[in-house]
């Protein structure tokens, strides 16, 4: 995209790559203007105040206590937070009407990220002889980041706003230097994998490629990590694509696409960023919202009393969900490539139904339905 003539001069931020930055480095000068601030969450959802959680406790372990089962339950820690991102971002794509628009192709990017680091994480708990537990971990809309992280933010499910991209989306991807922290001092994201790179360094276990995967996922190759170097790469690449890095937006390397966090700012303030003579601002060309699909936030406990056909639509979602996550679990559990393969073409299935329910309008309350995302857990198969 060109920038607008009139435009504060403005040197061109080459979009991040495959192990570019997310946040601001330390001491740098304050954050990117506009950075958003981990606040509220819709009228419909609990107000979010958990305690410390499961990752506050694993850093409470001495360093010198934290062994293979340590990183095993951190690794499916990291299962529940990468999972976590996905159906709200996924809400977010399939509400924009012009997918070829350049914010629905942005955020698409970003689902295939998150898609890759969820591969990542299973591998990484995998190699250490531990079994990602997908299904499990499935959270429940709207409600917390899984392990007491971010805390103070409310993941909930909606179409494509403006308050939807600061409140959720740059919310769970803010990098840490610029992160409104809470009076708890909960941990974030960065924090957390900074201290498994840690532990996997003192710990230095055997990494068993048995059992670990290698598909195209979202954009890239997911492949075994055989050595500790493959491991460092492996949560280098997850911190740096937007949760939790300690670098700079200038950081590039081949890409050219900026980390999640600045992306979704550039959809927020509707301008790419940009370095200029005062910091990063966002100021260079535009980014327009695009047209969406006006999907309510779901409440809490599900849509009440849907009709009939609404009804049906949200259970063929559910289950084809429940059989995406069913297939996801085989597939460490030694399915391999055959149950990875049918989970990622289950996975597209999820779109018919949710579009549909995006173009039903509710009857009593303004907006259309959405997808639940509900993990039934009994078994299933996609209708």
């Amino acid at each position: 995209m060109s920038e607008e003539s009139g435009s504060p001069a403005v040197a061109p931020f080459k979009r991040r790559t495959f192990l570019a930055s997310a946040a601001l480095a330390a001491g740098a000068p304050a954050a990117v203007a506009g950075a958003a601030e981990a606040t509220a969450a819709p009228a419909t959802a609990p107000l979010a105040a958990p305690g410390l959680g499961s990752v506050a406790r694993l850093l409470a372990v001495p360093k010198n206590d934290r062994g293979v089962g340590w990183l095993r339950s951190a690794l499916q820690v990291a299962v529940g937070l990468e999972l976590a991102t996905i159906p709200p971002y996924l809400c977010g794509w399939w509400s924009v009407r012009d997918r070829g628009s350049e914010v629905a192709r942005m955020i698409r990017r970003i689902v295939g990220d998150e898609m890759y680091h969820l591969g990542i994480v299973c591998n990484l708990l995998v190699a250490v002889g531990g079994r990602p537990q997908i299904k499990a971990a499935a959270p429940v809309y709207p409600g917390p980041l899984p392990g007491g992280v971010r805390a103070g933010v409310t993941v909930y499910l909606s179409g494509l706003t403006k308050p939807f991209v600061r409140d959720v989306m740059m919310a769970i991807e803010a990098p840490e230097e610029s992160l409104v922290r809470s009076v708890q001092a909960a941990p974030t994201v960065g924090e957390f994998y900074e201290d498994m790179q840690k532990a996997f360094r003192a710990v230095r276990p055997q990494l068993s490629v048995r059992g670990q995967l290698s598909e195209y996922v979202g954009g890239d190759d997911l492949r075994p990590v055989e050595t500790l170097e493959d491991v460092e790469r492996a949560i280098e690449i997850i911190r740096e694509q937007g949760e939790g890095t300690a670098g700079s937006p200038a950081d590039s390397f081949e890409d050219d696409h900026p980390a999640h966090y600045y992306a979704f700012g550039e959809i927020y303030h509707g301008r790419e960023l940009r370095e200029t003579d005062e910091g990063w601002k966002y100021v260079g060309g535009p980014v327009p919202f695009p047209d969406v699909r006006p999907m309510a936030p779901v409440p809490v406990g599900g849509w009440p009393n849907p009709p009939a056909r609404v009804g049906q639509l949200l259970f063929r979602f559910d289950a084809t969900y429940s059989t995406v996550l069913d297939r996801l679990d085989a597939a460490w559990a030694g399915g391999g490539h055959r149950s990875l393969g049918a989970a990622l073409h289950a996975m597209r299935g999820l779109e018919d139904p949710a579009v549909e329910l995006m173009e039903t309008k509710i009857p009593y309350a303004p907006g259309t339905y959405g997808p639940q995302f509900r993990a039934l857990r009994r078994p299933t198969r996609a209708l």
